[in-house]
């Protein structure tokens, strides 16, 4: 397989984002997480090549533009992802989680049907192997504390604060001891 990387500036450190021959997405991470965002490449594909893009990804620009504040801009980029059943419900349940909204790995699990499946789920979210636009930072512990960011809480911290200061209300994000 044959991916192509870019490196995007972004107020919370430079991005690799990682796209196919075909302009999707197959994997988003900070640079100081170059080393687990190959080892995701390689545990989802087996062997790849990775080289510099020569040509700017769609994707690119609607990053940018979710970092100004429009955050639905992520909604419409092409993804693609190999991993397993369940991973692929968890990933495409992220998706429907709306900017500036959280949910708790319990809920979501209950919302995919495994009513005890919270460390399953958690499990899935941390190989993810496209942060931000398969938005596993919305994702809280039951008690509302930040958990299980591969980016750091830092950027987990900030990405929830950057929507909820986008969206205008206090109200969305809050859940108890958060």
């Amino acid at each position: 397989m044959n991916l192509f990387l870019r490196r995007v500036p972004s107020p919370i450190g430079v991005i690799l984002l990682v796209t196919d021959s075909q302009d999707r997405v197959r994997a988003l991470d900070f640079e100081d997480y170059e080393l687990r965002m190959r080892s995701l490449l390689t545990t989802h594909y087996g062997h790849y090549s990775l080289s510099d893009a020569t040509s700017p990804a769609s994707a690119g620009p609607a990053l940018l533009r979710y970092f100004a504040g429009e955050l639905d801009a992520l909604q419409g980029i092409d993804v693609a992802t190999n991993g397993s059943e369940f991973q692929q419900r968890v990933w495409a349940a992220l998706r429907q989680i709306p900017p500036a909204r959280m949910t708790t790995y319990g809920k979501l699990a209950t919302q995919l049907g495994q009513h005890n499946g919270a460390r399953a789920v958690g499990s899935a979210n941390g190989a993810n192997p496209i942060a931000i636009i398969v938005p596993c930072h919305r994702v809280v512990g039951a008690n509302g504390k930040l958990t299980g960011f591969a980016g750091g809480l830092e950027r987990k911290a900030w990405l929830l604060g950057h929507e909820r200061a986008e969206a205008g209300d206090q109200q969305t994000m809050r859940l108890p001891g958060f």
